[in-house]
């Protein structure tokens, strides 16, 4: 009792000072909001969620989410097409970059074949959502995510208010549509994604031209408008209903934060639409979790888009569930007074301490978008690391949602399928040790729960620390305590836990019972000989 009221005192703290300064916070950042979107096309749900985040911070996570711990995410659209990794679609108009070269010599020179080729060339010929949304499920996910849009602003759905979309370019296939369907037949709840939010800087490269070399000045396609499709296979679609490139040049194309002396910044049109295609995206297909790659909110904190779409949610969640609110929204880069709106998103990281609140740490076992050299240099994240993230994330009160690149074609590769089939195995045997649970007093002991890993802003700080078999995470579970280890001890060995003093019985997942003795430095536990698994050491401690 002692332990679980630190508990409660150490989470606390945190938010009764942040509940010091956040209504002067909310107010501020309601000054900031320039572009008030139009919702009468799209009109929020009515009901207790106000788009403000004095009225949004009364948002509690919901248990279903909590409780499910590990989420599989098909990051998967026309970007995959070329098989060449992450942010296709700006590099390839870079001319330094190894996309550009790869473009260029793959298929034309960027002047004459943009992104929009390769949209155009995408087929998904293979794909089955079915069998895919299956296997994650049998491997553990208790949620899955499909990617609705990214930064290439190419809907993979019916689109209502952007015709560069799957039904009607490349797969002409409703994508969404098809993960929706395998997940309500599989009983997963499902998640989107919606990255569209930075196509007006993202495809500033789109806009430009060689520097040098035989092309040298000849515009690439973020130039062309409607009237040049006469003829070619796009004709009756304006590409920049795609680039998005109707405004001046940024200073600074990769600024992400929308700070206006470095960019210019979105018109009134370009964030209605964004709002108006994000509504029709979740009415249509009634995700239990959207995650925004965007700081905070998308188009914040010029625009109100975000905090519009997000009091939509909460408001329609409630509506269609008796008064409880079952959404999730996630945020990246949030201050404190943030998540308590929102549920909180680190890429590629995770903090080095236990959080009060939820979150959760999205991660990717290759490049986001497929890469075939990943496949031929078999540089995949294995099943080892991914579980060794999973538990250390569990244990400071997070969710892993981990992407498994998908090929142009629909499939994941043999190597990727290995992965998340052991990643399967470990939790079908060790699975009561991550759903359910919830933090302990502390989550963890040993050299790396004792290092400072500091996270940036965004996240990034993955692999960063070597896991050895004394690094332990904890868990707890009702009166049962969890106790993990993140390498694997020596068969026979004695693991030391100087945390937990008593025990009354102490099980090995997938063995049965082990020797222990008590004493004033801690609980050590006799291994066996014939260990369980190669992975993570799982001891159950009643």
């Amino acid at each position: 009792m002692k332990r679980t009221s630190l508990l409660i005192t150490a989470l606390a703290l945190p938010f009764a000072l942040a509940a010091q300064n956040s209504y002067n916070s909310a107010q501020e950042a309601a000054k900031a909001v320039t572009v008030k979107v139009d919702t009468s096309h799209e009109p929020i749900q009515k009901g207790k969620y106000k788009p403000t985040w004095e009225s949004l911070s009364d948002y509690e996570c919901p248990t279903w989410f909590r409780d499910a711990k590990f989420g599989i995410w098909a990051h998967w659209g026309p970007q995959c097409q070329p098989e060449y990794g992450d942010w296709f679609a700006r590099r390839m108009y870079e001319q330094s970059s190894d996309a550009y070269t790869f473009s260029k010599e793959a298929r034309n020179p960027q002047k004459d074949f943009g992104f929009k080729d390769w949209i155009h060339e995408w087929k998904a010929e293979n794909w089955n959502p079915e069998k895919l949304v299956k296997l994650y499920q049998e491997c553990g996910a208790k949620y899955f995510f499909a990617l609705a849009n990214h930064h290439d602003n190419f809907d993979l759905w019916d689109s209502k208010y952007q015709p560069w979309n799957a039904t009607s370019i490349g797969p002409k296939k409703n994508l969404i549509a098809g993960w929706a369907a395998a997940c309500k037949e599989l009983g997963l709840p499902l998640g989107l994604s919606v990255h569209a939010a930075h196509a007006w800087t993202w495809y500033e490269t789109s806009k430009g031209a060689d520097k040098t070399g035989t092309f040298k000045g000849q515009k690439y396609d973020g130039n062309l408008t409607k009237a040049d499709g006469k003829g070619t296979w796009w004709d009756g679609l304006d590409p920049q209903d795609l680039y998005e490139q109707r405004h001046e040049l940024s200073k600074n194309s990769g600024e992400w934060d929308w700070d206006p002396a470095q960019v210019t910044v979105p018109d009134q049109a370009y964030c209605n639409r964004f709002y108006n295609r994000t509504m029709d995206l979740i009415n249509k297909y009634d995700p239990s979790v959207v995650y925004f790659d965007d700081t905070v909110l998308p188009l914040y904190p010029f625009s109100d888009a975000g905090l519009q779409l997000t009091a939509h949610l909460y408001n329609k969640s409630m509506a269609e569930n008796n008064g409880r609110n079952k959404m999730v929204v996630t945020g990246k880069v949030l201050k404190d007074w943030h998540k308590k709106a929102i549920v909180w998103d680190v890429e590629r990281g995770a903090p080095d301490r236990i959080q009060p609140l939820p979150w959760q740490t999205c991660t990717c076992i290759g490049s986001w978008h497929y890469d075939k050299r990943r496949f031929y240099d078999g540089t995949y994240k294995t099943a080892k690391e991914v579980i060794q993230t999973l538990v250390d994330v569990v244990s400071k009160n997070g969710n892993l949602l981990l992407s498994i690149p998908v090929r142009a074609d629909g499939t994941i590769d043999s190597l990727e399928y290995k992965v998340v089939r052991e990643i399967g195995a470990w939790l079908n045997v060790n699975g009561e040790s991550i759903y359910g649970t919830r933090p302990w007093y502390q989550f963890g002991e040993g050299p790396s729960a004792e290092a400072v890993n500091p996270i940036a802003e965004q996240g990034f700080n993955e692999g960063k620390v070597k896991y050895t078999s004394t690094d332990i995470r904890y868990v707890t579970k009702g009166k049962t305590i969890y106790a993990t280890t993140l390498d694997v001890p020596q068969a026979g060995a004695t693991v030391k836990l100087k945390a937990l003093l008593k025990a009354h019985r102490v099980t090995l997942l997938g063995y049965g019972k082990v020797a222990f003795k008590s004493s004033k430095q801690g609980l050590s536990i006799t291994l066996p000989h014939a260990l369980p698994n190669r992975i993570a050491l799982v001891m159950k401690i009643e």
